[in-house]
């Protein structure tokens, strides 16, 4: 057995099942770059030194494929439905059996032990085990790495995560829809990943168990990047789907990045729940994101990328594997990330939309009360032309903004949320970073410098007392005055050439929100359910 040294805490697989005689336990990243080099085909490294490796078919979440175990303990919390599929007792010791065949089977198996949450007195430790280097030195990145003598006195994890991937699932098991299974049991604190390699799964597996252990504690889990005031400690968070902005806005060199997708606002303030960042590689440029272009360096995990094989180039505009190409690096190879991840009360909860209907404003300020519904509905839209048979914008909603990773209804997360504001005294601001002047196809997207302009004046306090005037159509607050962005912009209405067209654009659109927050009704309260558009 490898270990990281002799003086290492007392380690012992066989209580999971497992009994293959090389264990690789904690491997340092230049090792599991020997590792993966000897024993995975395929696997190179980038000219700038970074690992590439290849998930195989799938190189993408399998959300319709994750599965929670039904369990008298859990099952009254549990939102059961297309986003927790329940699986029984019976079917999850069948899969976690065949997953724990399939690794005895292998000739060396690999452990990273790690935490899930900056804040010591609510982390948890997460063991991984898995049989590809590639997938050890990702959640090595992903987690945050204890030091040595943490390791030592180590004990046993409060979670395991048993990745199988490369076998899998027998889709004639009781349950099963198809060979991949991801399942998840909140009483044995277990996951048991088959039939996908994507390493993916593996960091929204511990997301979605910290979505269901957080809650408990009056802790709210959050899908959203977060940054922080160098000068006061205060946090901003920001939400937003595929597309909005959050990346962009959150690599902001003027302030500390706590974290750019996962984060937890406890009683004590924000903390990022990783200790690296997953970022999208599709497209990317050193001008457009240099600071994500520098960490894809020794140490970090280069995605199914297309490479030139004469000099290990990568091609980032390739996308004939996927375009859903990725780099996993440790958090402290962004330059102006602030370690330990841990921030202040948030002073700014933003939601960022994209809205390709053109009708919700530049900017608005939201009641507690609208806080929750909007942040239940995680609204954006997507435009013509990015899917085949999409011919106008079509609303996208994914409720608190991550709606394949909760675990309890989003009524419960909402209600954490408002009451966090209300005591903290957190400011809330609705920005769209969509369409203005007409839907998408007549208007024009809305200038990333005028953005950026609305989210300094938030940062700054100067929106604070801004005019602003109560949307006839949804009840926000529209901000009428904002330095750096023309006053004309910041009212939609007034940027469409026929008025009565934006009011029936609107009109459709407060009908959206509607018939979409109509599933979540008998979760939250009426209050909520009136801050709605009217």
């Amino acid at each position: 057995m490898a270990d990281i040294d002799d003086s290492a805490a007392p380690f012992d697989l066989a209580s999971l099942g497992l009994t293959v005689a090389e264990v690789h336990r904690n491997l340092s990243p230049s090792v599991l770059y020997e590792e993966a080099i000897r024993h995975e085909p395929g696997t190179t490294i980038s000219d700038t030194g970074a690992l590439i490796a290849y998930s195989g078919k799938k190189t993408g979440r399998s959300p319709k494929d994750k599965r929670v175990v039904r369990h008298p303990e859990s099952e009254r919390d549990v939102w059961w439905g297309p986003v927790n599929f329940p699986l029984d007792e019976i079917t999850f010791a069948i899969n976690r059996e065949r997953a724990i065949d399939y690794l005895n089977t292998r000739p060396r198996l690999y452990v990273v032990d790690g935490y899930a949450g900056w804040d010591p007195a609510t982390q948890i430790k997460v063991r991984v085990v898995c049989a590809r280097p590639y997938h050890a030195l990702f959640m090595h990145n992903m987690l945050i790495r204890p030091t040595d003598q943490e390791l030592r006195t180590y004990g046993q994890p409060d979670l395991v995560i048993l990745n199988a991937g490369r076998f899998p699932a027998n889709r004639f098991t009781t349950g099963m829809t198809s060979t991949t299974s991801v399942d998840l049991s909140l009483e044995k604190k277990e996951v048991v990943i088959l039939g996908t390699e994507y390493a993916g799964e593996m960091k929204k597996a511990v997301f979605t168990y910290m979505n269901y252990a957080m809650p408990r504690s009056g802790i709210l889990s959050m899908h959203c990047s977060a940054t922080a005031d160098r000068a006061t400690g205060d946090s901003a968070v920001l939400f937003g789907l595929s597309g909005t902005g959050k990346t962009t806005l959150s690599a902001d060199p003027k302030r500390d990045l706590i974290g750019d997708d996962e984060h937890c606002w406890s009683d004590t303030g924000v903390f990022n729940i990783e200790g690296g960042c997953y970022a999208k590689a599709v497209y990317l440029t050193r001008e457009a994101e240099p600071q994500i272009f520098d960490a894809l360096r020794f140490g970090a995990v280069l995605e199914n990328v297309v490479y030139d094989k004469a000099h290990h180039h990568v091609d980032f505009g390739n996308t004939s594997i996927t375009e859903n190409t990725r780099g996993a690096y440790p958090i402290e190879f962004i330059p102006n990330a602030k370690v330990p991840c841990i921030a202040g009360h948030p002073k700014h909860l933003i939601f960022l939309t994209c809205d390709a209907f053109g009708v919700l404003p530049p900017v608005a300020r939201l009641t507690p009360e609208q806080a929750e519904y909007h942040f239940i509905s995680g609204y954006t839209a997507k435009v013509a032309g990015t899917e085949v048979g999409v011919k106008e914008p079509e609303a996208v909603f994914s409720p608190c903004f991550g709606g394949p990773f909760l675990v309890w209804h989003p009524g419960k997360y909402a209600e954490l949320l408002s009451d966090k504001i209300r005591r903290h005294g957190a400011d809330v601001w609705l920005v769209n970073t969509g369409w203005s002047g007409g839907p998408y196809g007549v208007g024009a997207r809305m200038k990333l410098g005028y953005t950026r302009a609305i989210i300094d004046a938030i940062y700054s306090g100067e929106l604070r007392d801004a005019p602003t005037k109560v949307d006839p159509t949804f009840g926000i607050h529209t901000v009428l005055k904002c330095p750096g962005v023309p006053d004309a912009v910041l009212d939609p209405r007034t940027t469409w050439p026929d008025s009565a067209a934006y009011d029936a654009a609107a009109a459709d659109l407060a009908k959206r929100f509607h018939a979409n927050f109509a599933r979540f009704k008998d979760g939250v309260r009426p209050a909520v359910i009136e801050a709605g558009p009217r």
